[in-house]
């Protein structure tokens, strides 16, 4: 039930303004979901009350359109246990959001998709994808349960302003346009693909209220280096490597996928591991990047393999041998190729890099140039990282800090009737579809708990 109060607006002195019950601000996957939740407990507990949703552009779940290059990676197969253990690494987010994720879990969001028709199946890698294919049928039908719900949209309504005034909150617009508001929820997203607006709007609310915000960061992007990869090898992967970066005296890796790009590296290791890189760089600057080929054996394990082949094809070229061999192989599966070989491009790098003759076979390999190509196998150099872009991140890091969000509810610790959620918190999860679940979860959670205060 809107209605209409008039207040004192220091700027433009006494204004009419609209009143709901509750202003969510966002219509990404936290908003929608935090509308259907409150929706839902408002109409199951008979509560007379009215919810308005704020989009800043011209329809909700715009960067749910393009997720998973227009494939939507909803979310992750798995118990909530093991959503936490495999997507969120760092243990105090992996804390905080423990409660999220049990209140509205993968089962619950899949449920939800399902009652409007969304049927969603899960891969071999446990990443869950709509049946269609195509991304737009999630945000659809999150539009329908928004209608479901009762909920006020109004798009194209960018939030200028948050204000507490008294017993509510003041919220003017870019187009002049004001509300009140008895509880409003911030779920604008972080700072990652500007082109969908999320551009950092909720956090100078929230800062503007008093809470502390972490300097946003790169996550889940890709690797821009000083020298770009050879153009022979754009478009080139290495399957299940691990991918080592090292600065100050400090290493970080991560095993998976690396995608050689005409600017640097891309794949699942790479944009995994691009949190940690971007904040190597902060501290120290110049980051070096390595990948380890065989990253299931030590140096001394694959020496004696090497030694053992050797000394049954002595007649072979290291060449030739390399441009057949298995690459990550499990230990005591060195021969299965399980992920395919080394890639005949990469070959003559690897030959270059341990300064190895093209045409040297295993029984004129020396100890010392042994030992050269075994060092070039576990830590092929890649480069110097030049830069990770921000807006190129499928997620960003950084945000309002979580010591000042209850995680059982997502309300404010600083500010009363103000709840946080999604990616405007400073969490990010790895690739797999775990940053969408979280976003819908928290978002359901911070609904559920906003209705109810």
């Amino acid at each position: 039930m809107d209605k209409t109060k008039i207040i004192k607006d220091g700027s433009q002195g006494v204004t009419s303004v609209q009143h709901t019950t509750l202003l969510i601000i966002g219509g990404g996957a936290a908003g929608m979901s935090s509308a259907i939740a409150a929706g839902r407990i408002a109409a199951r507990n008979g509560k007379r009350c009215s919810i308005t949703l704020l989009e800043r552009n011209a329809r909700p779940g715009t960067k749910i359109r393009i997720s998973g290059g227009g494939k939507c990676n909803v979310t992750h197969g798995g118990t909530p246990a093991e959503l936490l253990g495999k997507g969120f690494l760092r243990q105090n987010e992996k804390r905080f959001l423990r409660h999220a994720l049990y209140s509205f879990s993968n089962s619950d969001l899949l449920d939800l998709l399902r009652s409007r028709g969304v049927e969603a199946e899960e891969r071999s890698d446990g990443k869950v994808f709509p049946l269609s294919g195509d991304a737009s049928t999630v945000a659809i039908a999150f539009e329908g349960l928004l209608k479901e719900s009762s909920v006020r949209q109004l798009f194209s309504c960018r939030v200028r302003s948050v204000e507490c005034q008294g017993e509510v909150f003041l919220v003017k617009t870019a187009g002049g346009v004001s509300f009140t508001a008895d509880v409003v929820i911030l779920a604008t997203g972080g700072v990652s693909y500007s082109r969908t607006g999320t551009t950092g709007d909720g956090l100078a609310i929230a800062r503007s209220l008093g809470h502390s915000i972490k300097d946003s960061s790169a996550a889940l992007a890709p690797l821009y280096t000083v020298k770009p990869p050879p153009p022979s090898l754009s478009g080139i992967s290495l399957r299940s490597v691990g991918l080592i970066a090292s600065a100050g005296g400090r290493s970080v890796e991560r095993r998976g996928d690396l995608l050689f790009t005409h600017r640097g590296f891309s794949g699942p290791a790479a944009l995994s591991l691009s949190r940690d890189i971007a904040e190597l760089s902060t501290l120290f600057g110049s980051v070096v990047l390595f990948a380890d080929l065989f990253p299931e054996q030590s140096i001394a394990e694959l020496e004696e393999l090497l030694l053992l082949h050797a000394r049954k094809s002595g007649a072979q070229m290291v060449r030739k041998f390399l441009q057949s061999c298995s690459i990550a192989p499990l230990r005591g599966a060195f021969g299965q190729a399980l992920y395919g070989t080394i890639p005949t491009a990469i070959v003559s790098f690897l030959m270059r890099q341990a300064t190895l003759e093209n045409d040297v076979t295993w029984s004129g390999l020396v100890k010392e140039k042994r030992q050269s190509l075994l060092a070039v196998l576990k830590r092929f150099p890649l480069g110097s990282v030049r830069n990770v872009p921000l807006d190129q991140g499928e997620v960003s890091a950084g945000g309002v800090s979580l010591g000042e969000v209850n995680p059982k509810t997502m309300q404010s610790r600083i500010v009363p009737k103000l709840f946080l959620c999604g990616e405007l918190l400073d969490y990010a999860g790895e690739i797999g579809g775990f940053n969408l679940q979280a976003a819908f979860s928290t978002g359901w959670m911070a609904g559920t708990h906003a209705i109810d205060i």
